[in-house]
């Protein structure tokens, strides 16, 4: 006798199908937070190895992943009129806070980064911050620049849940630099605008040049660096942290 032919009952047509579903649910569910894993690592991560020369404040150094700054008129672009930031979590720096809101950034091939955090509160122009890696991939050429010099910098599409925005400038790789109180450059013998260098001792240490100081009365002493520059010297297995003249 010939093999009988397979069929299905309404039945099993419509289990087969809700299954289907319930796998592509599961599949989607699954390609959404790879992404957010990959991209949206936004979190400061702060550094304070139990050994370091700090003065009269101690030493600590903060991985700033991606990120975006907004000013009010652009967060009402991306998010709708009279939004504001809400605080996701607060950062080393007194007032400073990582937002609950995220915008998705597309660049010059058409490539997307989803997820990007913005920090706050917002500031009086918008400026995205990327790592050089970031920027290889997106196809964009990142000047090194301190935040807020845009002067012939790139641009880029900044797409929130309302609206996207068109920056023709402001995209950067941030400088890398300390925020210093006037106790802390008297200690170090610098001042606002001086360059030091970052010693960090460790299975991959390394020492970083020109970390940009800057002076402010309100802040606490803190080295920002970008995850490019925490990866290649594995920050985590730091043993001792540096400042140099």
């Amino acid at each position: 006798m010939g093999a009988r032919p397979y069929s299905f009952t309404a039945s099993q047509a419509v289990n087969r199908r809700d299954s289907e579903m319930v796998d592509r649910a599961v599949i989607e569910q699954m390609v959404r937070k790879s992404l957010q894993e990959r991209f949206t690592g936004n979190s400061p991560v702060i550094i304070r190895p139990l050994s370091h020369n700090g003065g009269p404040n101690p030493l600590v150094v903060n991985v700033s992943a991606r990120h975006v700054h907004v000013s009010q008129q652009d967060l009402e672009i991306l998010f709708g009129p009279g939004s504001q930031l809400t605080k996701f979590k607060d950062l080393y720096q007194d007032g400073e806070f990582a937002s609950e809101q995220v915008v998705n950034l597309i660049g010059p091939r058409n490539r997307l980064i989803p997820g990007i955090r913005i920090l706050g509160p917002t500031r009086n122009y918008s400026q995205v911050e990327l790592s050089y890696t970031d920027g290889v991939y997106m196809g964009i050429d990142l000047p090194l620049r301190t935040s807020g010099d845009h002067d012939g910098t790139p641009g880029c599409v900044l797409v929130g849940p309302h609206g996207a925005l068109n920056m023709d400038r402001g995209v950067i790789r941030a400088e890398r630099h300390v925020h210093m109180h006037q106790s802390d450059c008297d200690h170090y013998g610098v001042h606002d605008g001086d360059y030091m260098q970052l010693k960090i001792d460790g299975p991959c240490g390394v020492v970083f040049d020109r970390v940009l100081v800057r002076q402010h009365p309100k802040v606490k002493l803190e080295v920002h660096i970008d995850t490019d520059e925490g990866n290649a010297c594995h920050l985590p297995s730091a043993s001792r942290i540096e400042l140099l003249k």
